[in-house]
């Protein structure tokens, strides 16, 4: 029996998912969470085999939950479900520690494979996307915002959302000092100058649009 836990903060899309596990009989909702702070007692639990992410939900963020996931059980696969385009959150995704990144559009079917495909050790991503890593690996040029490292790169969207580095720092738990470190660091990888440019770039490359935060 493959025991999944599904984070997701839509009952009506978990009540779905089960409907359709309910359909397969080696699979089963062993946990589930409404959203990333109360998919953290879940985790460190041993009662999963495969955790089921929304990629955007209140709470903990998703990057922060793989993280978590892969310190506590490493060698359990991590599926992440999206709303949003593959080519702008699929691969800091899959980089972050994640198996598969799957589309909440797909069909029942997909969704089915790509459990069973994880959970015999693979790793699940569209044609699309597999296109899209192959390019990637041999491409010489990336944007700018694609060369911060995860932590950078979620104080950059909170910087071109506009919140203040205060709100930032109390957010993460981090000193406004440290915020201000980061936001340094964005700047001169992205070379910017302001937080307007920030948010500039960010609403040019169609960035605004999920809460990995």
């Amino acid at each position: 029996m493959i025991k999944v836990m599904l984070v997701d903060d839509h009952a009506m899309f978990r009540n779905g998912l089960k409907l359709i596990l309910n359909e397969v009989s080696d699979m089963e909702i062993a946990f589930e969470a409404a959203d990333g702070d109360e998919a953290i007692s879940g985790i460190r639990t041993n009662l999963w085999d495969i955790l089921i992410l929304d990629i955007s939900m209140p709470g903990k963020n998703v990057l922060d939950l793989i993280k978590m996931a892969k310190e506590y059980h490493p060698n359990k696969p991590i599926l992440v479900l999206s709303a949003y385009p593959e080519d702008q959150y699929a691969i800091r995704i899959l980089r972050a520690g994640a198996q598969g990144y799957l589309s909440k559009e797909c069909a029942a079917e997909k969704l089915v494979d790509a459990i069973q495909k994880l959970a015999n050790g693979g790793k699940y991503v569209s044609s699309a996307l597999g296109e899209l890593l192959a390019n990637e690996l041999t491409s010489s040029t990336r944007l700018p915002h694609q060369s911060l490292t995860d932590r950078e790169y979620l104080v950059f969207l909170a910087i071109a959302k506009g919140n203040r580095l205060v709100d930032i720092g109390i957010e993460y738990s981090l000193s406004q000092k440290t915020i201000s470190t980061y936001r340094a660091r964005i700047l001169k990888k992205m070379q910017l100058s302001t937080n307007a440019e920030v948010i500039h770039y960010a609403i040019k490359h169609n960035l605004l649009n999920t809460r990995l935060l």
